[in-house]
């Protein structure tokens, strides 16, 4: 691909920050030695490994936070 702008956008570009954290976070836990900047060096499934347990972990979180009672999403159809 010659296209050298990336096409990876916050959908909330306030959240970048807590993202790339976030991020940094999981890859430790997973003992991927993810660095700030190159990453090349990194396979498909230790990068992977990272995206997948990320959003595991965001669902579960929602999970929690529509299960916890609150009553101000009655009536709300997803």
């Amino acid at each position: 691909m010659s296209n050298t702008k990336s096409s990876n956008q916050a959908a909330v570009p306030e959240a970048k920050g807590a993202l790339d954290r976030f991020k940094f976070e999981v890859a430790n836990e997973l003992g991927v030695p993810l660095t700030d900047g190159y990453n090349g060096n990194l396979t498909s499934k230790q990068n992977g490994s990272v995206g997948g347990y990320m959003v595991k972990k965001m669902i579960e979180a929602q999970e929690r936070q529509m299960s916890s009672g609150s009553g101000s999403q009655s009536g709300q159809q997803y």
